[in-house]
């Protein structure tokens, strides 16, 4: 038998789960504030996986899915650790925001300082007691600003082992994506974890496509590594991802209203309408046409746009995504 997890100053016993509070900063009222994190510790020895969602506050569909993962009984049988945190930027999430109460960007922040802003501070507490217990990471997010994304995972390919936790992970699309300076997954690449983060849906909306994809997403992963044991299905009908290597942003070439976007998962070829924008009496309708072929996994809901918004987000395709097998 293993030994016990520490976390927080807390001793979880093999075989048993416990839930964990990670102190934060106190609100101006005076009231305690902490961010909650669950361990599953199970009685054999294996990866230490964590798991988290809302950092940016308004991203809810990663909190169902982490409340759904740690409803599977399969989790009896864990090999290793699972370190869930369905809430990290709990003053976020409390004000149904993206942001921290000092306006800034808690995913733009690591690894943060211990003497710095608040964002600075939480950043650099997540880093040093949740990522620096992990050997594997896996971060959820939605589309933000009136955005919805395709389920999809983002992901270094470069490294072997970040490439097959993607594609055991069986979203639709995965992303070879550079790192952004401050980001959790760059605070994960500099301590050396292999790491993925999940895209799908929008804020302050529950998705049940993503929320499926996700939490099997997540069995896949932890089956990959060597956490979970593989199953007769699991192994018999592999899920297949398109990888893209690159994507970019349609933006909207005039101001107006969008009408006719084309929907998630659609594919596109270079020269396609995919869009129109008019004036709000009817006039001067424009046609928005793909600049290059691809798949849309990122689409404006709000159809009120000024010049250079972001209209739609095209991955570029290695294969066409017809012959891949769709998640879920």
């Amino acid at each position: 038998m293993k030994e016990a997890f520490s976390i927080v100053g807390a001793r979880i016993a093999p075989g048993t789960r416990e839930t964990v509070s990670l102190p934060v900063p106190r609100l101006y009222t005076h009231a305690e504030l902490d961010i909650p994190v669950h361990v599953v510790h199970g009685r054999r020895p294996g990866p230490r996986l964590f798991v988290s969602a809302a950092v940016h506050g308004d991203e809810i569909n990663g909190v169902e899915i982490i409340r759904r993962l740690l409803r599977l009984k399969i989790l009896e049988k864990l090999r290793g650790t699972l370190i869930a945190v369905p809430v990290v930027n709990v003053f976020g999430f409390i004000n149904q925001s993206r942001y921290l109460p000092d306006r800034r960007d808690l995913n733009r922040s690591f690894p943060g300082s211990h003497h710095g802003s608040l964002a600075a501070r939480m950043a650099r507490l997540f880093a040093d007691e949740i990522v620096g217990l992990a050997t594997h990471g896996i971060d959820l997010h939605t589309g933000s600003n009136h955005r919805t994304n395709l389920p999809q995972i983002r992901a270094s390919l470069d490294d072997p082992e970040t490439a097959g936790m993607a594609h055991a992970f069986g979203a639709p699309v995965i992303l070879d994506s550079t790192l952004r300076d401050g980001s959790l997954r760059q605070a994960g690449f500099d301590r050396k974890l292999p790491m993925l983060l999940y895209e799908a849906g929008e804020a302050l909306r529950f998705n049940e496509l993503a929320i499926r994809t996700g939490m099997r997403g997540i069995v896949g992963v932890m089956r990959s590594i060597g956490m979970l044991r593989h199953t007769k299905k699991s192994r018999a009908a592999p899920t297949l991802s398109t990888v893209a290597r690159s994507s970019y942003w349609q933006r909207a070439p005039i101001s107006g209203v969008l009408h006719g976007s084309v929907r998630l998962g659609t594919e596109v070829a270079k020269g396609q309408k995919i869009a129109n924008i008019a004036d709000p009496l009817g006039n001067d309708i424009l046609p928005i046409r793909a600049a290059s072929a691809g798949v849309v996994i990122g689409r404006l809901m709000l159809p009120l746009v000024h010049q250079g918004d972001a209209l739609l987000h095209i991955a570029r395709l290695d294969r066409p995504l017809a012959t891949a097998k769709p998640a879920g």
